[in-house]
């Protein structure tokens, strides 16, 4: 169910829901992209129309971020890590491919290396970081992608979306979601908070704790509070 906060459409659904969507896409012919707006993210889009209606046209817009909750309209909570983490697992599961597009030092590349190791089945074609891309979604570098039924891109938003949104008509791929930073933790190159952390909607305090320098982003958080009591 589409539910609106500060003009941004989010899917208010569970993890296993928003999992059975994606499994019904890989199953049929079609492209599908999948967005994670978080507080963060909504705030950014107040300022970026392009990014606005990229969001409010994704197939899956999920709830990622526990301050969507402060809405007083969003229910469930989905951390856009754990949709792709339950995502590989169907892959690997039911034989869909899946590629991992974005990131820096070798980390996509790490990201496979784990992520196979967890899921032995998993069929990877590609994991490579694409080179720059600016910030209007362009990617600097002439970068041809495989067929694969899963792309994982972590360019970092709004990069990311804008990106998906130029190309995936061009691509391949069934299915394209924008991840962030998931491939650093997938890849174990930054720790993430444990689950009684998480489960108790800390896990932005503990990730500004490890990454100090994200302090920055944070202050979206309280314009994000600002334009709530506004609303």
């Amino acid at each position: 169910m589409k539910k609106a906060i500060l003009g941004i459409k989010i899917d208010d659904v569970t993890l296993d829901e928003a999992t059975q969507m994606v499994e019904n896409w890989l199953s049929k012919d079609g492209k599908h992209y999948i967005v994670t707006p978080n507080p963060e993210i909504v705030v950014m889009a107040q300022d970026d129309e392009e990014l606005k209606k990229i969001i409010n046209r994704a197939d899956l817009a999920i709830p990622d971020g526990v301050g969507l909750k402060l809405s007083g309209d969003i229910v469930c909570i989905i951390p856009g890590i754990d949709l792709m983490e339950q995502l590989i697992e169907l892959a690997a599961d039911n034989g869909f491919t899946a590629g991992f597009l974005g990131g820096r030092d070798e980390v996509a590349e790490k990201t496979r290396e784990r992520l196979q190791k967890k899921y032995p089945k998993l069929k990877v074609t590609f994991a490579e970081s694409g080179g720059e891309v600016d910030k209007d979604g362009n990617m600097t570098t002439d970068y041809r992608l495989p067929t694969t039924d899963l792309l994982f891109v972590a360019f970092g938003p709004p990069k990311q979306e804008k990106w998906i949104a130029k190309n995936l008509q061009k691509l391949d791929v069934k299915v394209a979601m924008g991840v962030g930073g998931a491939f650093d933790y997938l890849s174990n190159k930054i720790p993430r908070a444990p689950k009684w952390i998480r489960g108790m909607g800390l896990e932005w305090l503990f990730r500004l704790i490890v990454q100090p320098w994200r302090w920055k982003r944070q202050l979206r958080l309280l314009k994000y509070l600002f334009l709530l009591t506004k609303n």
